[in-house]
């Protein structure tokens, strides 16, 4: 059964239209009208501001400065970004308005020590490592490796991994911190750490040098040796994370390999953690208009699968209590961490929220100050946010922005 009262371009299921009703949705935003009315929205990386109209030829349209958000500017739906001299030489990338919202609500300054808890697919990441103006450190966690990997790419192509280290590893169970004092060779002076000067052989083994992607003979040949076979136990346990990229500045060149995934432990997190915290989690992405409209595609037997499934929503909402309850303990007092989701459901925002207050006294939602002149709504709990597709032509998201305060516990790795 379909919804007639909708665009025949878009007939939505009667399941799903009353879902987004009971969460106060107006399904008119999936309409294929408009979802294309909708523009893109592309970061101009900074210093190259005085290019825009070099890269305007290059599209042979005008970029429309979004006024409330810094270095974004919208550009017509149908733009092909990727085909385009700017993107390939590293000045734009895409990146939905409501998303960086996110970021500048963590109020990011440099020389801080920033971690974005769930980093893929990238545009995040970056816009984090151009707030710090290439000092304090960038921690970027994703469990998925492939996606990480293009975390990196994006790292390098837009020249912005100076200060970044990215790990493989679960999110909610992640527990380094930031390495907050520059680190001391283990060699003499006269010794460089990669060892083309004489570096003794035991302390090269042991002493990260800087990041190469290229892997050893001693690497390779242990790979050729592995065994072809999957250990279920073991793959079920709790993975050490996998530390796939580090910057020349992140605080890694010069440390020890011993010591690096044990750089947190034994210290109180209230001075040591991170000064900020960025969550954005896995959600069922029906903020994301275009995504719902591909399951006209797909199939509506998909979309009912992963969007009105209640064990499958259950199961994601515990997952995203788990991080913000991650995040927020890495977080140093006075420090501040970002939740934010692109579901437009209370299940997956206010709900999550009022489950994490209700657990840590010693968390505050805070005003988003900065947000006055943005397009969008209130959640229903006071200070939080919501980017309504129609209201504000960007995707759907919900913003809340938490503070740690000091309270009697005191927090040890």
């Amino acid at each position: 059964m379909m919804e007639e009262s909708l665009p025949a371009a878009l007939a939505l299921p009667a399941a799903f239209v009353e879902f987004l009703k009971g969460n106060g949705i107006d399904p008119r935003i999936y309409a294929a009208t408009a979802a294309q009315s909708f523009p893109r929205y592309v970061r101009v990386k900074p210093g190259v501001d005085s290019d825009i109209s070099k890269i305007e030829n290059d599209f042979e349209f005008k970029f429309e400065p979004v006024l409330w958000l810094p270095g974004f500017f919208s550009i017509p739906p149908q733009a092909q970004v990727a085909s385009s001299e700017a993107y390939r030489h590293g000045k734009i990338y895409g990146m939905d308005a409501a998303s960086g919202a996110a970021v500048l609500a963590l109020n990011v300054n440099p020389g801080e020590h920033v971690l974005d808890l769930c980093a893929a697919p990238g545009a995040k990441l970056c816009m984090l490592a151009d707030l710090l103006k290439m000092s304090g450190t960038l921690t970027g966690v994703d469990i998925a490796k492939h996606r990480l990997a293009a975390c990196r790419t994006m790292l390098q192509k837009y020249e912005l991994g100076d200060h970044c280290r990215l790990f493989v590893a679960d999110g909610t169970s992640f527990n380094l911190l930031p390495i907050r004092k520059p680190v001391e060779l283990e060699c003499n002076n006269d010794h460089e750490i990669n060892g083309k000067s004489g570096l003794p052989q035991d302390k090269l083994n042991d002493t990260y040098g800087e990041w190469t992607s290229k892997r050893t003979w001693k690497e390779r040949r242990n790979s050729r040796r592995a065994p072809q076979f999957i250990d279920l136990k073991s793959s079920l346990e709790p993975k050490e994370p996998e530390m796939i990229f580090y910057g020349k500045e992140s605080g890694i060149v010069g440390l020890k390999k011993s010591s690096v995934f044990q750089n947190g432990n034994g210290q109180d997190i209230s001075e040591a953690g991170y000064d900020k915290v960025l969550v954005d989690a896995e959600c069922t992405h029906e903020g994301s208009i275009k995504h719902v409209c591909k399951f006209e595609q797909w199939g509506w037997d998909t979309l009912k699968r992963r969007l009105l499934d209640i064990k499958r929503i259950n199961s994601i909402s515990h997952l995203q209590l788990q991080l913000l309850n991650n995040g927020f303990r890495l977080l140093k007092v006075s420090g501040i961490l970002v939740y934010s989701t692109c579901s437009l459901t209370t299940t997956q925002n206010e709900g999550v929220v009022e489950q994490f207050l209700a657990v840590n006294p010693n968390a505050r939602l805070q005003e988003i100050e900065i947000a006055k002149d943005w397009p969008c709504k209130s959640g229903s709990i006071e200070y939080t946010l919501r980017f309504d597709p129609l209201f504000s032509k960007t995707s759907g998201l919900f913003i809340a922005k938490i503070v740690k305060v000091a309270s009697l516990e005191t927090y040890v790795f």
